[in-house]
């Protein structure tokens, strides 16, 4: 059985098991408190603290976890990065007061207290850039610690930097950009058994993640414009054409375009006479 440390809410946990489902490793008889639940045979889910998974993993009790690169860096736990997951995108910012003369993190003086709730990886940044600073930990709320003197400065998560802004604050550095991760115990991964296992689950994870921003189109288009229609929908080694029976003159063509560039795609393959077009979600991608 393996062990696999999931964030127990929130957004995180709610991606991370839908993309296990898309997987083929759907929970079971996951209820709210729920400690733990089967993702199919041979895995289990244990639902812990999203800050707690690379303590979890490190020390063997999980073999896999999923959580923000943010907080592996600030564990500072001996795991192994296996697999961006690609979902849960934010940075985590410096940020100063609007009416704060600092433009960079170069223009801090020495003894700027900075609060946050990372304070390990906040202490390492500064350390590196040669800055003198103090570390005020906060359990959350950062962000009001400003203009309540407890802080000059703050390091904390930003998305869209709406919440700064509503707050009176802005950027001038960023420490790292944190994605969800798919995390592992080393031991694990060196296990012949179980390290084969882990091979084919990131395989799996993989080609859905892959999936995630391409379509399958197809579409009848007239054999005369097929040089056209290669440029058009290069597909991932080149379009397939399949041909239509008493077809005079069209075939089908197959192939997998990227989401974004749809629109623009279809209107192109119109213009060369194309008809009957299909668009589909692909569920799984493999290279």
């Amino acid at each position: 059985m393996l062990r696999i440390a999931v964030p127990n809410k929130g957004r995180l946990a709610d991606r991370t098991l839908i993309l296990f489902e898309k997987a083929g490793l759907k929970a079971e008889s996951r209820v709210d408190r729920a400690l733990v639940a089967n993702l199919g045979e041979g895995f289990q889910a244990i639902f812990v603290r999203a800050q707690d998974v690379p303590e979890f993993v490190a020390d063997g009790a999980a073999d896999l976890g999923v959580t923000g690169a943010d907080l592996v860096a600030e564990s500072g736990q001996p795991v192994r990065e296996l697999l961006d997951l690609d979902y849960g995108r934010c940075r985590l910012a410096v940020a100063v007061r609007d009416d704060s003369p600092a433009n960079d993190i170069a223009d801090l003086p020495p003894g700027t207290r900075v609060a946050t709730s990372f304070p390990m990886t906040t202490a390492r940044f500064f350390a590196e850039k040669g800055a003198d600073i103090q570390v005020a930990p906060v359990s959350g709320a950062a962000e009001i610690a400003p203009h309540l003197g407890v802080a000059d400065v703050i390091v904390d998560l930003v998305s869209t930097g709406s919440t700064l802004k509503v707050n009176g604050l802005r950027e001038i550095g960023t420490i790292l950009e944190s994605t969800a991760w798919l995390i592992a115990n080393d031991e694990a991964v060196e296990d012949e058994s179980k390290g084969a296992r882990i091979k084919e689950l990131v395989t799996a994870l993989e080609s859905v993640i892959r999936a995630r921003d391409k379509r399958y189109l197809m579409a009848n288009v007239p054999r005369a414009r097929l040089e056209e229609v290669r440029e058009i929908i290069p597909g991932l080694s080149g379009p397939t054409i399949v041909e239509i029976r008493d077809g005079n003159g069209w075939v089908a063509a197959h192939a997998v375009v990227d989401a974004a560039s749809l629109y623009q795609t279809i209107i192109r393959l119109k213009a060369v006479g194309a008809e009957g077009i299909l668009v589909t979600p692909i569920e799984r991608l493999m290279p």
